[in-house]
C-alpha cells in the first residue's frame, strides 16, 4: 500500500480526505460533543503540513437533506465549527471555504502557502458527491481534482462508499493511503485471522439494516453475538415482542428472522435484551421505568438496557478472548440512559484478550463516560470513532482500498473469508490482565 510517506509533498497542494464526522449535541445546540475524530486526524494533517504541503481537507458531516447545494447548506450541518476546532488543536489558523467546488473553495485552495491547512465546506452539500449517476459524480470529482496535485485518503470510515471524494477522485490524481487507513487494515488482520476464542461481538446502535451484512459475516467468525441498543428492538419485534414507540425497522423483520435462523443453524449464540428502560418520550429528563421485554408498554420507547440485561451481557463477555464492540446499548448522551453502555464498557475492560471498539458512537461513549475512563484506556478505543463497520461484508473490496493496496488487501480479505467493504476506524490492543 502506497503510504503518505512515499509522496513528495513539499510545495504541492494535497487533497486530504479526512473523517471529521463528529457527533453533535442532540438537544439542538449543534455543538461538537466529541472531537475524537478530529484529534485522530491530526497526525496525518500535521505530517503533511510539517513537510511543506498545502493541505486541503475534504470531509463530510452528517447527511444533509435537499436537492441543491443551497438547500443543503441552509439545513446544515456546516463544517465551519469543525474547522475552528481543528485550528485550536493544531495551534495555527485553518482556512475555511464556504463552498466545496465554487469560488470560495478555489480562492482558498490556490491562496495557500507551504504548510498551510484549509477545510472545504461539507462535501455532502454537493448532491453530486453521493449521486448514483456515474457521470454526475465523475464530473464533480473533476471539479475537486483541479484544486490538488496529490490525493491522500485518511478516512477509512468512508472508503466503502461510492462517493465522488473517495471513489472517483483518487483515480484522477497520484494517490496514497493515510496512516489511519493503513492501521485499519492491520486491525482487520488481527481481528479475522485465527482470533482467540471465545470471540464475542457486541452490536448496538440504531438500525439493523446498517449491520445485517456485518452480522451475516460474523456468523462465520463469532462464537457469541450480543445485540442491544436501537437495533435490538427490531430483533425483539421479530420474536413477537411489543416494542412500543422504540426505534423499529419493520421492513427488516423478515431479514432479521433469517439471521436468527442462520445463527441457530451455525451454533452461534445470539443474545438479546431481557429487560429494558422504557421512557415516556425522548428527552434527558423523561419519566422512565425498567420493564421486562415480555411486558413492554405500547405507549413508551426503549432508551437503555435494563439491569438484568447489563448483568447478562457482562456474563457473556466474562470468558471472551476476542471482543468486537460496535454501537452503544442506549441513549448514552443522556446520563439517565447511559447505564447499559457503561456496563458493556466496564465488562470489556475486564477482558483478558484482544478488544476492539469501533464506531463513532461507541468510541464517543467511552470517552464521555468518565466513570469508565479506565475502560477507555484498556480497551484502547477508536480515537476517531465512526459509524460504518470494519466487518461489513456486503460487497466487493472497496475500490479506494483496491487502488491503494490492490494485492495486499484483496489477498488478506480472501484469506479471512471476507469481502472487505469496511467502515469505521478501529484501534486495538491486547488488554493486560
Amino acid at each position: 500500500m502506497r503510504s503518505v510517506d512515499d509522496l513528495e509533498v513539499l510545495g504541492r497542494r494535497v487533497l486530504l480526505r479526512s473523517d471529521l464526522n463528529v457527533p453533535l449535541d442532540l438537544t439542538g445546540t449543534g455543538e461538537i460533543t466529541d472531537d475524537g475524530r478530529i484529534r485522530a486526524s491530526l497526525p496525518v494533517i500535521s505530517k503533511l503540513s510539517d513537510r511543506g504541503a498545502r493541505v486541503i481537507i475534504l470531509a463530510h458531516l452528517g447527511r444533509p437533506k435537499g436537492e441543491s447545494f443551497a438547500e443543503r447548506a441552509a439545513g446544515g450541518p456546516s463544517l465551519r465549527p469543525v474547522a475552528e476546532r481543528l485550528g485550536e488543536l493544531l495551534g495555527r489558523p485553518v482556512a475555511f471555504a464556504a463552498d466545496v467546488a465554487g469560488e470560495s473553495a478555489s480562492k482558498t485552495a490556490f491562496s495557500l502557502g507551504d504548510e498551510d491547512v484549509a477545510v472545504l465546506e461539507n462535501v455532502r452539500f454537493e448532491p453530486a458527491e453521493t449521486s448514483k449517476d456515474d457521470a454526475e459524480r465523475g464530473a464533480f470529482a473533476q471539479q475537486l481534482a483541479r484544486f490538488g496535485e496529490l490525493y491522500v485518503d485518511d478516512a477509512f470510515g468512508a472508503v466503502h462508499r461510492k462517493h465522488a471524494s473517495v471513489y472517483d477522485l483518487p483515480g484522477l490524481l497520484p494517490h496514497a493511503a493515510g496512516d489511519l487507513v493503513r492501521d485499519e487494515v492491520a486491525v482487520l488482520r488481527r481481528l479475522t485471522t485465527n482470533p482467540a476464542r471465545p470471540f464475542v461481538v457486541v452490536l448496538g446502535g440504531k438500525k439493523p439494516s446498517d449491520k445485517l451484512a456485518v452480522i451475516g459475516n460474523l456468523l462465520h467468525l463469532a462464537d457469541r453475538i450480543l445485540i442491544g441498543g436501537g437495533m435490538g428492538y427490531t430483533f425483539l419485534a421479530a420474536q413477537g415482542y411489543e416494542v412500543g414507540h422504540s426505534v423499529l425497522e419493520a421492513d427488516q423483520i423478515p431479514a432479521v428472522r433469517e439471521v436468527m435462523e442462520e445463527a441457530k443453524r451455525r451454533g452461534v449464540e445470539l443474545v438479546l435484551p431481557v429487560d429494558l428502560v422504557a421512557a415516556t418520550h425522548f428527552a434527558p429528563d423523561a419519566e422512565h421505568s425498567v420493564v421486562p421485554v415480555t411486558d413492554f408498554p405500547a405507549d413508551r420507547e426503549g432508551v437503555d438496557a435494563g439491569p438484568q440485561t447489563r448483568a447478562l451481557f457482562a456474563e457473556k463477555l466474562a470468558d471472551a478472548k476476542t471482543v468486537f464492540w460496535n454501537g452503544p446499548l442506549g441513549v448514552f448522551e443522556f446520563p439517565a440512559f447511559a447505564a447499559g453502555t457503561r456496563a458493556v464498557a466496564e465488562a470489556i475492560a475486564r477482558v483478558n484478550g484482544l478488544t476492539v471498539v469501533g464506531g463513532g458512537d461507541s468510541a464517543a461513549a467511552i470517552r464521555a463516560l468518565a466513570a469508565v475512563h479506565r475502560a477507555a484506556q484498556r480497551a484502547n478505543a477508536d480515537r476517531r470513532g465512526q459509524a460504518a463497520h470494519l466487518l461489513r461484508c456486503a460487497g466487493p473490496v472497496p475500490v479506494r482500498l483496491r487502488r491503494l493496496h490492490r494485492r495486499c488487501v484483496r489477498a488478506h480479505a480472501g484469506q479471512a473469508g471476507l469481502r472487505l467493504r469496511a467502515g469505521r476506524a478501529l484501534r486495538a490492543a491486547p488488554v493486560p490482565p
